[in-house]
């Protein structure tokens, strides 16, 4: 089995419909890795740092997809906070957000992200930006957060 077929995708997206074609058009691109969903910035913060102690697995490895715009926790405090943890700061975070402002996409590389996806706002251009997206998953290698 090679390893991206271990990877879990992690999808930070309030909005509903967005969520759906995400996994619609990464599925359409033959990416079939398991995805969990979180509706917001607190959801997806307290299940990768194990808050309680459930959520991600130490054996396992993932992806983050991270929306921007999202009520409580927003995505640039979600990515701050895995970017500092020297537990977390390996984990692959692409950014997929409406938000095209230069300071905005600046400063998410400046804490670490890995890419910055802009989703247009037409619906097909958007599947179309998910479609690539699903194309660079099936051949990128990622490994675990413990260098495995």
């Amino acid at each position: 089995m090679e390893n991206h077929e271990l990877v879990t995708i992690l999808i930070a997206e309030d909005d509903d419909g967005h969520a759906r074609l995400i996994k619609e058009r990464l599925e359409a691109a033959g990416v079939n890795n398991p995805q969990i969903r979180f509706r917001d910035g607190q959801e997806a913060w307290d299940y990768i740092s194990r808050s309680g102690g459930a959520g991600r697995q130490p054996d396992k490895t993932y992806l983050l997809l991270l929306d921007i715009r999202m009520p409580g926790l927003d995505g640039i405090e979600v990515l701050r906070r895995i970017k500092s943890s020297p537990q977390l700061k390996k984990l692959p975070v692409i950014m997929l957000t409406t938000t095209d402002d230069p300071r905005e996409v600046d400063t998410c590389y400046e804490l670490g992200c890995n890419s910055y996806l802009t989703k247009p706002v037409a619906f097909a251009q958007f599947s179309e930006v998910i479609r690539r997206l699903g194309l660079f998953l099936s051949v990128v290698r990622i490994t675990n957060l413990d260098g495995k």
